[in-house]
């Protein structure tokens, strides 16, 4: 069965006295199941890595999720001890990382935390404390020891009409889980809004004029890919555009040969 190599994040934990480079079970189950393709955890060692070298070797990337905030440092914000905990390390490996395989035209999906950081990695600012600002929806998760309660599909969020999603899902609305309590805040250059929830926070972008599928998502469909259509839609796109990048790059080897 053929499985391109996508790049996934990863986050740095301290754990039993070691350092460890490592992502959620679901992001890489949702890829491996539903896009069809080869999740490869990318260690947050920034600018150590060779990103150019990694990026011809792999035809997409998938930035996860995290309970870690991109350092407010960053985007011109506030380093509070509220507004994290943060995670550097990450920061200095997934911004670059985000801005090349734009550059490239390299496949890319970003969710929760991603998001974020795409809209970061191209200018834009962040808001914190959603729930807070006057007529918001409270965007956290539920209150809840049970991780199927707290990433419930509860919210609905409107897809731009003629927008790269619309061509995912269809025109109109469609319903997801909601577990952030920061968002966008200032849009990033490039970006466009795809999808909005009913109190107007942007819950999903796609990069203007990018070559390949460039889109970020807030909410995380991850989690319910195996039996959420919606969820899997998401993914079965990403991995769509990860094939065709990857056969787009052996028929260039092929000609040149």
């Amino acid at each position: 069965m053929d499985q391109p190599l996508i790049a996934v994040s990863t986050d740095v934990r301290q754990f039993e006295n070691y350092s460890w480079h490592a992502a959620p079970q679901q992001y890489l189950e949702a890829a491996l199941t539903a896009s069809g393709v080869f999740p490869l955890l990318v260690p947050s060692f920034g600018d150590r890595l060779n990103l150019d070298q990694l990026l011809a070797s792999v035809d997409g990337v998938m930035v996860t999720g995290s309970k870690s905030n991109v350092h407010p440092s960053l985007y011109g914000g506030d380093a509070s001890e509220a507004n994290g905990p943060y995670d550097p390390d990450r920061d200095a490996t997934t911004l670059p990382l985000i801005r090349k395989a734009i550059e490239y035209g390299v496949p890319l999906l970003a969710i929760c935390r991603g998001i974020q950081e795409l809209n970061v990695a191209l200018g834009g600012t962040l808001a914190t404390e959603l729930q807070e600002r006057e007529g918001a929806l409270d965007h956290r998760a539920p209150q809840s020891d049970s991780q199927q309660e707290r990433f419930a599909i509860r919210q609905t969020v409107k897809i731009a009409p003629g927008s790269c999603l619309a061509g995912v899902f269809g025109a109109g609305e469609i319903k997801v889980n909601s577990l952030h309590r920061q968002g966008i805040g200032r849009l990033g250059d490039r970006l466009e809004v795809e999808a909005v929830a009913e109190d107007g926070t942007v819950e999903a972008v796609s990069v203007k004029g990018a070559r390949a599928f460039a889109v970020g998502v807030q909410w995380h469909p991850e989690y319910w890919a195996a039996t959420d259509e919606t969820s899997a839609k998401v993914f079965r796109a990403f991995g769509d555009a990860v094939r065709a990048h990857a056969a787009a790059k052996l028929n260039a080897r092929t000609a040149a040969e």
